[in-house]
Protein backbone atom coordinates (compact mmCIF):
# COMPACT_ATOMS: atom_id res chain seq x y z
CA UNK A 1 0.00 0.00 0.00
CA UNK A 2 1.29 3.34 -0.72
CA UNK A 3 3.34 5.34 2.10
CA UNK A 4 1.11 8.67 2.52
CA UNK A 5 -1.97 6.49 3.01
CA UNK A 6 -3.23 7.07 6.41
CA UNK A 7 -3.09 3.74 8.50
CA UNK A 8 -5.93 2.58 11.22
CA UNK A 9 -4.34 -0.40 13.15
CA UNK A 10 -5.97 -3.25 14.79
CA UNK A 11 -4.36 -5.11 16.92
CA UNK A 12 -5.58 -8.61 17.79
CA UNK A 13 -4.43 -10.30 21.06
CA UNK A 14 -4.35 -13.76 22.37
CA UNK A 15 -4.71 -13.24 25.70
CA UNK A 16 -2.54 -13.04 28.26
CA UNK A 17 -2.56 -17.06 29.45
CA UNK A 18 -1.85 -19.72 27.19
CA UNK A 19 -4.70 -21.70 26.29
CA UNK A 20 -3.34 -24.97 26.39
CA UNK A 21 -1.33 -24.73 30.37
CA UNK A 22 -2.38 -21.11 31.50
CA UNK A 23 1.47 -19.59 31.26
CA UNK A 24 1.96 -16.49 30.69
CA UNK A 25 2.28 -15.50 26.70
CA UNK A 26 5.48 -13.42 25.58
CA UNK A 27 5.83 -12.00 22.30
CA UNK A 28 8.24 -12.74 20.00
CA UNK A 29 6.82 -11.19 16.82
CA UNK A 30 3.77 -10.20 14.62
CA UNK A 31 2.31 -11.12 11.31
CA UNK A 32 0.95 -7.68 9.98
CA UNK A 33 -1.58 -7.69 7.18
CA UNK A 34 -2.03 -4.87 5.06
CA UNK A 35 -5.73 -4.78 3.84
CA UNK A 36 -6.97 -1.81 1.48
CA UNK A 37 -10.43 -0.06 2.43
CA UNK A 38 -11.98 2.76 1.97
CA UNK A 39 -14.29 5.24 3.88
CA UNK A 40 -16.61 7.38 1.93
CA UNK A 41 -16.32 10.55 2.14
CA UNK A 42 -17.72 12.74 4.86
CA UNK A 43 -19.70 15.89 5.27
CA UNK A 44 -18.94 18.13 7.93
CA UNK A 45 -20.03 21.50 9.54
CA UNK A 46 -17.79 23.82 10.51
CA UNK A 47 -18.79 26.32 13.24
CA UNK A 48 -17.34 29.59 13.71
CA UNK A 49 -18.17 31.14 16.43
CA UNK A 50 -17.56 34.89 17.28
CA UNK A 51 -17.83 35.95 20.55
CA UNK A 52 -19.13 39.39 20.97
CA UNK A 53 -17.69 41.17 24.03
CA UNK A 54 -18.51 44.65 25.76
CA UNK A 55 -15.88 47.17 27.20
CA UNK A 56 -16.43 47.76 30.70
CA UNK A 57 -14.93 51.71 30.24
CA UNK A 58 -16.76 52.57 27.70
CA UNK A 59 -19.22 49.74 27.12
CA UNK A 60 -18.17 49.76 22.94
CA UNK A 61 -18.67 46.41 21.51
CA UNK A 62 -16.09 44.37 20.08
CA UNK A 63 -16.40 41.16 17.82
CA UNK A 64 -13.73 39.79 15.50
CA UNK A 65 -15.80 40.09 11.51
CA UNK A 66 -16.05 37.01 9.70
CA UNK A 67 -13.18 35.37 7.69
CA UNK A 68 -13.96 36.98 3.60
CA UNK A 69 -16.60 33.66 1.91
CA UNK A 70 -15.82 32.32 -1.60
CA UNK A 71 -19.22 33.26 -2.19
CA UNK A 72 -20.71 36.34 -1.49
CA UNK A 73 -23.53 35.29 1.22
CA UNK A 74 -23.16 32.24 0.80
CA UNK A 75 -22.56 29.10 3.07
CA UNK A 76 -20.69 26.26 1.36
CA UNK A 77 -17.04 25.89 2.97
CA UNK A 78 -14.03 26.11 0.63
CA UNK A 79 -13.44 22.46 0.48
CA UNK A 80 -16.94 21.50 -0.48
CA UNK A 81 -17.06 23.82 -3.33
CA UNK A 82 -13.68 23.06 -4.62
CA UNK A 83 -14.99 19.31 -4.44
CA UNK A 84 -18.37 19.95 -6.92
CA UNK A 85 -16.36 21.30 -9.70
CA UNK A 86 -13.41 18.83 -9.68
CA UNK A 87 -16.01 15.92 -9.92
CA UNK A 88 -17.46 17.48 -12.38
CA UNK A 89 -14.69 18.55 -14.40
CA UNK A 90 -12.40 15.70 -13.67
CA UNK A 91 -14.12 13.00 -12.56
CA UNK A 92 -16.96 13.85 -15.18
CA UNK A 93 -19.71 13.36 -12.97
CA UNK A 94 -22.47 15.60 -14.01
CA UNK A 95 -24.45 17.47 -11.20
CA UNK A 96 -27.40 15.50 -11.15
CA UNK A 97 -25.39 12.54 -10.29
CA UNK A 98 -23.41 14.50 -7.70
CA UNK A 99 -27.00 15.48 -6.15
CA UNK A 100 -28.08 11.78 -5.98
CA UNK A 101 -24.50 10.67 -4.45
CA UNK A 102 -25.26 13.90 -1.94
CA UNK A 103 -28.55 12.33 -1.09
CA UNK A 104 -27.55 8.98 0.16
CA UNK A 105 -25.41 10.45 2.67
CA UNK A 106 -28.66 12.71 4.00
CA UNK A 107 -27.56 15.74 2.55
CA UNK A 108 -30.30 17.65 0.44
CA UNK A 109 -28.29 19.82 -2.26
CA UNK A 110 -30.61 19.73 -6.05
CA UNK A 111 -28.83 20.36 -9.00
CA UNK A 112 -29.70 24.13 -9.68
CA UNK A 113 -28.15 25.37 -6.67
CA UNK A 114 -24.90 22.83 -7.25
CA UNK A 115 -25.07 24.82 -10.72
CA UNK A 116 -25.46 28.07 -8.87
CA UNK A 117 -21.96 27.17 -6.61
CA UNK A 118 -20.23 25.64 -9.47
CA UNK A 119 -20.75 28.60 -11.50
CA UNK A 120 -19.40 31.07 -9.27
CA UNK A 121 -16.99 28.93 -7.16
CA UNK A 122 -15.14 28.26 -10.58
CA UNK A 123 -15.09 31.83 -11.83
CA UNK A 124 -12.86 32.60 -8.73
CA UNK A 125 -9.62 31.30 -10.09
CA UNK A 126 -9.71 33.42 -13.40
CA UNK A 127 -6.55 35.24 -12.53
CA UNK A 128 -4.58 31.59 -11.57
CA UNK A 129 -5.76 30.71 -15.06
CA UNK A 130 -5.05 33.48 -16.72
CA UNK A 131 -1.30 33.36 -15.23
CA UNK A 132 -1.44 29.86 -16.63
CA UNK A 133 -2.06 31.05 -20.18
CA UNK A 134 0.74 33.52 -19.51
CA UNK A 135 3.01 30.98 -18.69
CA UNK A 136 1.89 28.75 -21.71
CA UNK A 137 2.16 31.22 -24.04
CA UNK A 138 6.08 32.51 -22.46
CA UNK A 139 7.24 28.84 -24.06
CA UNK A 140 9.15 28.64 -26.95
CA UNK A 141 6.77 26.17 -28.88
CA UNK A 142 3.10 24.88 -27.57
CA UNK A 143 1.07 22.57 -28.54
CA UNK A 144 -2.77 23.70 -29.61
CA UNK A 145 -6.50 21.94 -30.76
CA UNK A 146 -10.06 22.36 -30.52
CA UNK A 147 -12.91 20.13 -29.51
CA UNK A 148 -16.52 20.67 -29.59
CA UNK A 149 -18.88 20.94 -27.19
CA UNK A 150 -22.87 21.93 -27.17
CA UNK A 151 -24.24 25.20 -25.85
CA UNK A 152 -27.86 25.61 -25.09
CA UNK A 153 -30.04 27.48 -27.09
CA UNK A 154 -31.38 30.33 -25.19
CA UNK A 155 -35.32 30.54 -23.99
CA UNK A 156 -37.25 32.34 -26.53
CA UNK A 157 -35.24 31.41 -29.39
CA UNK A 158 -36.96 30.03 -32.60
CA UNK A 159 -34.72 27.16 -31.78
CA UNK A 160 -35.99 26.45 -28.25
CA UNK A 161 -34.54 23.49 -26.74
CA UNK A 162 -32.10 22.67 -29.08
CA UNK A 163 -28.22 23.09 -29.22
CA UNK A 164 -25.54 24.26 -31.42
CA UNK A 165 -22.06 23.59 -31.43
CA UNK A 166 -18.92 25.81 -30.06
CA UNK A 167 -15.74 24.78 -29.07
CA UNK A 168 -13.27 24.67 -26.08
CA UNK A 169 -9.61 25.64 -27.28
CA UNK A 170 -6.38 24.04 -25.63
CA UNK A 171 -2.85 25.67 -25.28
CA UNK A 172 -0.18 23.69 -23.42
CA UNK A 173 3.38 23.57 -22.36
CA UNK A 174 5.11 20.59 -21.71
CA UNK A 175 9.07 20.62 -22.09
CA UNK A 176 9.88 17.05 -19.95
CA UNK A 177 10.77 15.10 -23.34
CA UNK A 178 13.48 17.37 -23.76
CA UNK A 179 14.55 17.81 -19.77
CA UNK A 180 12.90 21.54 -19.62
CA UNK A 181 13.09 22.93 -16.54
CA UNK A 182 9.36 24.87 -16.97
CA UNK A 183 6.46 23.52 -15.81
CA UNK A 184 4.03 21.66 -17.92
CA UNK A 185 0.69 23.71 -17.89
CA UNK A 186 -2.84 23.53 -20.44
CA UNK A 187 -4.82 26.65 -21.13
CA UNK A 188 -8.48 26.79 -22.30
CA UNK A 189 -10.17 28.89 -23.63
CA UNK A 190 -14.41 29.05 -24.95
CA UNK A 191 -15.14 30.09 -28.45
CA UNK A 192 -18.99 30.06 -29.88
CA UNK A 193 -17.75 29.08 -33.06
CA UNK A 194 -15.01 27.70 -34.53
CA UNK A 195 -13.53 30.98 -36.47
CA UNK A 196 -9.96 31.66 -36.60
CA UNK A 197 -10.17 34.83 -34.50
CA UNK A 198 -10.40 33.27 -31.20
CA UNK A 199 -6.58 31.31 -31.06
CA UNK A 200 -5.41 34.91 -33.24
CA UNK A 201 -6.71 36.68 -29.76
CA UNK A 202 -5.70 33.72 -27.67
CA UNK A 203 -2.31 33.66 -29.47
CA UNK A 204 -1.66 37.70 -30.18
CA UNK A 205 1.41 37.97 -27.90
CA UNK A 206 3.30 34.47 -28.66
CA UNK A 207 6.56 33.45 -30.94
CA UNK A 208 7.97 30.64 -31.74
CA UNK A 209 6.56 26.69 -32.46
CA UNK A 210 3.06 25.91 -32.66
CA UNK A 211 2.32 21.95 -32.97
CA UNK A 212 -1.27 21.35 -34.74
CA UNK A 213 -3.40 19.59 -37.00
CA UNK A 214 -4.41 21.06 -40.27
CA UNK A 215 -6.41 23.31 -39.04
CA UNK A 216 -7.00 26.33 -41.42
CA UNK A 217 -6.81 29.01 -38.75
CA UNK A 218 -3.72 27.87 -37.11
CA UNK A 219 -2.58 27.78 -40.86
CA UNK A 220 -3.67 31.35 -41.28
CA UNK A 221 -1.66 32.45 -37.69
CA UNK A 222 1.28 31.36 -39.27
CA UNK A 223 1.59 33.11 -42.32
CA UNK A 224 2.38 36.18 -39.76
CA UNK A 225 5.99 34.59 -39.66
CA UNK A 226 6.16 35.38 -35.94
CA UNK A 227 4.32 31.40 -35.55
CA UNK A 228 5.82 28.73 -37.15
CA UNK A 229 3.85 25.43 -37.39
CA UNK A 230 5.46 21.52 -36.43
CA UNK A 231 2.80 19.63 -38.49
CA UNK A 232 1.27 16.42 -36.34
CA UNK A 233 2.94 12.81 -37.69
CA UNK A 234 0.23 11.51 -35.56
CA UNK A 235 -2.85 13.20 -37.72
CA UNK A 236 -0.30 11.89 -41.01
CA UNK A 237 -0.34 7.73 -39.83
CA UNK A 238 -4.32 8.07 -38.25
CA UNK A 239 -5.22 8.12 -42.33
CA UNK A 240 -3.54 5.31 -43.07
CA UNK A 241 -4.65 3.05 -40.07
CA UNK A 242 -8.11 3.52 -40.64
CA UNK A 243 -7.49 2.57 -44.23
CA UNK A 244 -5.44 -0.51 -43.26
CA UNK A 245 -8.21 -1.53 -40.63
CA UNK A 246 -10.75 -1.44 -42.88
CA UNK A 247 -9.72 -3.35 -45.49
CA UNK A 248 -6.55 -4.96 -47.03
CA UNK A 249 -4.23 -2.03 -48.42
CA UNK A 250 -0.73 -2.89 -48.39
CA UNK A 251 0.11 0.42 -49.19
CA UNK A 252 -1.62 1.53 -46.10
CA UNK A 253 -0.09 -0.74 -43.73
CA UNK A 254 3.85 -0.65 -45.66
CA UNK A 255 3.11 3.32 -44.73
CA UNK A 256 1.86 2.49 -41.22
CA UNK A 257 5.32 0.49 -40.61
CA UNK A 258 7.70 3.06 -42.06
CA UNK A 259 5.98 6.06 -39.63
CA UNK A 260 6.29 3.36 -37.16
CA UNK A 261 10.01 2.97 -37.37
CA UNK A 262 10.29 7.03 -36.98
CA UNK A 263 8.11 6.78 -33.89
CA UNK A 264 10.58 3.92 -32.49
CA UNK A 265 13.54 6.50 -32.79
CA UNK A 266 11.78 9.60 -31.32
CA UNK A 267 10.82 7.14 -28.15
CA UNK A 268 14.92 7.00 -27.89
CA UNK A 269 15.22 10.10 -28.08
CA UNK A 270 12.46 11.28 -25.11
CA UNK A 271 13.93 12.59 -21.90
CA UNK A 272 17.27 13.59 -23.67
CA UNK A 273 18.74 16.69 -23.86
CA UNK A 274 17.62 18.71 -27.09
CA UNK A 275 21.57 18.46 -28.82
CA UNK A 276 21.46 14.83 -28.00
CA UNK A 277 17.81 14.58 -29.37
CA UNK A 278 19.04 15.89 -32.65
CA UNK A 279 22.27 13.68 -32.80
CA UNK A 280 19.47 10.43 -32.51
CA UNK A 281 17.74 12.11 -34.98
CA UNK A 282 19.95 13.41 -37.25
CA UNK A 283 21.50 9.60 -37.48
CA UNK A 284 18.58 7.12 -37.37
CA UNK A 285 15.25 9.49 -38.18
CA UNK A 286 16.65 11.64 -40.90
CA UNK A 287 17.25 8.07 -43.66
CA UNK A 288 13.77 6.56 -42.41
CA UNK A 289 12.20 10.16 -42.90
CA UNK A 290 14.32 10.66 -46.80
CA UNK A 291 12.73 7.28 -47.57
CA UNK A 292 9.44 7.63 -46.50
CA UNK A 293 8.88 11.11 -48.69
CA UNK A 294 10.54 9.12 -52.01
CA UNK A 295 8.31 6.12 -51.51
CA UNK A 296 4.78 7.88 -50.96
CA UNK A 297 6.40 10.01 -54.27
CA UNK A 298 6.46 6.88 -56.19
CA UNK A 299 3.28 5.32 -54.82
CA UNK A 300 1.21 8.84 -55.78
CA UNK A 301 0.65 8.16 -59.34
CA UNK A 302 -0.25 4.76 -59.27
CA UNK A 303 -3.56 5.47 -56.94
CA UNK A 304 -6.87 7.17 -58.62
CA UNK A 305 -6.94 10.51 -57.29
CA UNK A 306 -9.82 10.17 -55.56
CA UNK A 307 -9.63 7.60 -53.09
CA UNK A 308 -9.41 7.64 -49.84
CA UNK A 309 -5.62 6.30 -50.17
CA UNK A 310 -4.83 9.30 -52.45
CA UNK A 311 -6.06 11.45 -50.43
CA UNK A 312 -3.72 10.30 -47.37
CA UNK A 313 -0.69 10.35 -49.31
CA UNK A 314 -1.58 13.87 -50.65
CA UNK A 315 -2.27 14.80 -46.99
CA UNK A 316 1.01 13.49 -45.94
CA UNK A 317 3.35 14.76 -49.17
CA UNK A 318 1.52 18.35 -47.68
CA UNK A 319 3.67 18.39 -44.75
CA UNK A 320 6.53 16.65 -45.66
CA UNK A 321 8.85 20.41 -45.54
CA UNK A 322 7.41 21.58 -42.33
CA UNK A 323 8.34 18.43 -40.58
CA UNK A 324 12.21 19.01 -41.69
CA UNK A 325 12.95 21.27 -39.05
CA UNK A 326 11.91 18.69 -36.39
CA UNK A 327 15.07 16.80 -37.76
CA UNK A 328 17.07 20.22 -36.39
CA UNK A 329 15.21 21.26 -33.24
CA UNK A 330 15.63 18.91 -30.22
CA UNK A 331 13.01 21.17 -28.25
CA UNK A 332 10.28 20.05 -30.99
CA UNK A 333 7.74 16.99 -30.84
CA UNK A 334 7.33 14.64 -33.90
CA UNK A 335 3.23 14.88 -33.23
CA UNK A 336 0.63 17.07 -31.13
CA UNK A 337 -0.30 14.32 -28.56
CA UNK A 338 0.35 16.57 -25.86
CA UNK A 339 -3.31 18.55 -26.79
CA UNK A 340 -4.36 15.63 -27.66
CA UNK A 341 -4.55 14.10 -24.40
CA UNK A 342 -5.20 17.87 -23.26
CA UNK A 343 -8.76 17.26 -24.66
CA UNK A 344 -9.29 13.71 -23.73
CA UNK A 345 -11.32 15.10 -20.16
CA UNK A 346 -13.25 16.80 -22.04
CA UNK A 347 -14.15 14.39 -24.96
CA UNK A 348 -15.32 11.90 -21.79
CA UNK A 349 -17.17 14.28 -20.00
CA UNK A 350 -19.35 15.40 -22.77
CA UNK A 351 -20.53 11.62 -23.23
CA UNK A 352 -21.90 12.90 -19.29
CA UNK A 353 -23.78 15.71 -20.22
CA UNK A 354 -26.21 16.98 -23.23
CA UNK A 355 -24.86 20.05 -23.12
CA UNK A 356 -22.28 22.39 -21.09
CA UNK A 357 -23.74 25.75 -20.92
CA UNK A 358 -26.22 28.10 -22.78
CA UNK A 359 -25.65 30.33 -25.52
CA UNK A 360 -26.18 33.35 -23.93
CA UNK A 361 -22.77 34.54 -23.87
CA UNK A 362 -21.64 30.95 -22.91
CA UNK A 363 -21.07 31.66 -19.54
CA UNK A 364 -20.95 27.98 -18.35
CA UNK A 365 -18.84 26.95 -20.92
CA UNK A 366 -16.08 29.79 -20.30
CA UNK A 367 -16.37 28.70 -16.42
CA UNK A 368 -15.60 25.15 -17.61
CA UNK A 369 -12.41 26.43 -19.84
CA UNK A 370 -11.55 27.79 -15.96
CA UNK A 371 -11.79 25.07 -14.22
CA UNK A 372 -10.35 22.16 -16.81
CA UNK A 373 -7.02 25.21 -16.97
CA UNK A 374 -6.42 24.42 -13.25
CA UNK A 375 -7.63 20.94 -13.13
CA UNK A 376 -5.60 19.77 -16.08
CA UNK A 377 -2.28 21.63 -15.40
CA UNK A 378 -2.28 20.00 -11.93
CA UNK A 379 -2.84 16.51 -13.76
CA UNK A 380 0.43 17.15 -16.09
CA UNK A 381 2.77 16.52 -13.15
CA UNK A 382 0.35 13.91 -11.54
CA UNK A 383 -0.98 16.28 -8.75
CA UNK A 384 -4.77 15.38 -7.65
CA UNK A 385 -7.16 17.98 -9.51
CA UNK A 386 -8.85 19.21 -6.27
CA UNK A 387 -5.46 20.02 -4.57
CA UNK A 388 -5.34 22.91 -7.73
CA UNK A 389 -8.92 24.10 -6.80
CA UNK A 390 -8.60 23.06 -2.53
CA UNK A 391 -5.37 25.33 -2.88
CA UNK A 392 -7.11 28.66 -4.20
CA UNK A 393 -9.84 27.98 -1.82
CA UNK A 394 -8.26 27.45 0.99
CA UNK A 395 -5.13 30.24 0.05
CA UNK A 396 -7.62 33.21 -0.26
CA UNK A 397 -10.20 32.60 1.73
CA UNK A 398 -9.11 30.45 4.66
Amino acid sequence: MPDRLPRRETVLEPGRACGSCGGALKTVGADVTGEPGYIPGRFIVNRIVRPRTVCRACARFRQVPLLPRPIERGRPGPGLLAHVPASKYADHLPLYRQAQMFARDGIDLDRSTLADRVGKSAALPGPVANGIGDHVRAGGAIFADDTPVRLQTPRGASAKGKTRMARLWVYARDERPWRGTAPPAACYRFGPNRMGGHPRRCLAGFRGWMHADGYAGFAELCRTGRIREAPCMAHVRRKFVDLARNRDAPVAKEAVERIAALYAVEAEARGQTPEERVRIRQAKARPLLNDLETWLARQSPNIPAKTPLAGAIRYARARQARLRPWLDNGTLELDNNTAERAIRGIALGRKNRFFAGSEAGGATAATAATAYTLIETAKLPQVYPVLALLWFMFRYFS
